[in-house]
């Protein structure tokens, strides 16, 4: 099994079901790294040193330790209540959120909800947004006016892996990108 496979695992523990492997998250998100590994144990080879690598690889930075390496939480994408002790920051003029084509409809009737997790995800770049978009399918990006959000009273966070993060983004906040082939873009207006 790859480091990868164990990894989508453990965000799966760490975001979503840590029951699945019979551990407890405290209140900030973190769980215990012996109990994380011997539960984990039970379907997927894991010991310190792997998850370690893990941690230290993972393109995504979804994983923190704690100080002397005892404890181990997901940075955010939590759909379970935690509270990973985010920064409230003041956004830039701009932020931008990646999605497939196929929630068009949806995000352009409702704005950007969190569905199943604690926080929208936004990028700040487009480049980034293109990325993540594409995982859904084909890429649809929206820049999102987050000074004006700021300055209307919604709150922004920055975790610890450069996502930005705020409860929701009305419609009147969002405006589509156009992606050209080139990876360039330009703003569409709708």
């Amino acid at each position: 099994m790859s480091h990868k496979e164990i990894g989508k695992y453990i965000s799966l523990i760490l975001r979503h079901k840590p029951e699945t492997t019979g551990i407890t998250l405290d209140k900030n998100g973190w769980a215990n790294v012996d109990e994380l590994i011997k539960g984990v144990n039970k379907t997927h080879p894991l010991d310190i040193e792997i998850l370690k690598e893990i941690v230290r690889t993972d393109n995504k930075q979804r994983y923190s330790f704690n100080e002397d390496m005892t404890l181990i939480r997901a940075n955010q994408g939590h759909s379970i209540p935690v509270d990973v002790e985010l920064e409230r920051v003041s956004p830039p003029q701009y932020l931008y959120h990646g999605t497939g084509e196929k929630y068009v409809s949806s995000i352009d009737e409702q704005g950007l909800m969190p569905k199943s997790r604690l926080y929208v995800h936004l990028s700040c770049d487009v480049e980034t947004a293109i990325r993540v978009g594409a995982r859904h399918g084909k890429p649809v990006v929206y820049r999102v006016l987050a000074k004006h959000m700021e300055e209307a009273g919604f709150v922004f966070y920055k975790s610890i892996n450069n996502v930005w993060l705020t409860k929701e983004v009305p419609t009147i906040y969002l405006k589509k990108i156009t992606i050209k082939k080139t990876n360039r873009f330009d703003e569409k207006d709708s």
